[in-house]
């Protein structure tokens, strides 16, 4: 069966998204079977990796008008890795299935459709703790949340916290926070290093040994539809996400 990850954090800003693309395409360069699944009606998963956001996507799959296998795509690229996009479409999920049995449920009983396929399967989170969010974590095994090594960094991770555990309590038992991913650190600069050693202090053998270091290179990339290392093998930002994607294997 597959390890769910669900990348969460409710701010915005955090490399929420481009954690989730790069850790999905080192895994798949790990030649471990992969699912991308952009679960954010903006739909940056989708396109930072070079997908067609006009597609059939996860909203028809998540309202039962399509199965999940007829939604995927290959990437091009990578022979490891399924992506299911998004657009816009996907925010009136919020609001439709308000009024839908089991509503928590319902990216959980999708998966189970095609989860022995994979070993791995990525979700990318919206900004928020709305319905969306709540299914992520309802269906997923680990969770990992980065935080950027910058002023408020810690701000509102009490609540999600507090989220993670009442649906660990009430939906999801088996649910397990993985990790905490420090991201958007910079070297030169004395707040990245507090930051780091308060989320260290804070949270401490929960947090990632990798650093993802502030890359220009990183912001460029999904701007060409391309994962760092289809970017930039040789940049910081591939660098550390080959190694984070070794930390999550072995975790």
């Amino acid at each position: 069966m597959a390890r769910i990850i669900t990348i969460v954090n409710q701010k915005g800003g955090v490399g929420k998204t481009t954690t989730a693309i790069n850790l999905a395409s080192a895994l798949a360069i790990f030649e471990k079977r992969t699912l991308l699944i952009d679960f954010d009606p903006q739909g940056n998963s989708s396109s930072g990796i070079g997908v067609d956001k006009s597609n059939p996507n996860i909203y028809e799959a998540l309202i039962g008008k399509a199965k999940l296998k007829d939604i995927l795509i290959k990437s091009p690229i990578l022979e490891h890795l399924d992506i299911a996009p998004a657009n816009v479409e996907l925010s009136g999920a919020e609001i439709e299935l308000v009024r839908e049995y089991a509503r928590e449920y319902k990216l959980k009983t999708l998966l189970e459709q095609e989860q022995e396929k994979y070993e791995y399967i990525i979700i990318d989170c919206p900004p928020s703790l709305g319905l969306l969010t709540v299914n992520a974590l309802t269906a997923c095994t680990d969770v990992i949340i980065p935080i950027q090594c910058e002023y408020f960094a810690l701000e509102g991770v009490s609540q999600l916290l507090t989220t993670i555990r009442l649906i660990k309590n009430g939906l999801n038992p088996d649910m397990n926070i993985m990790g905490i991913v420090l991201t958007m650190y910079d070297r030169r600069l004395n707040l990245s290093q507090q930051v780091a050693k308060e989320v260290r202090r804070y949270f401490q053998e929960k947090v990632f040994n990798t650093i993802v270091h502030r890359s220009i290179k990183l912001g460029e990339a999904p701007s060409f539809g391309k994962s760092i290392f289809h970017y930039d093998i040789k940049s910081a930002g591939a660098i550390s996400y080959l190694s984070f994607a070794k930390e999550v294997i072995v975790r």
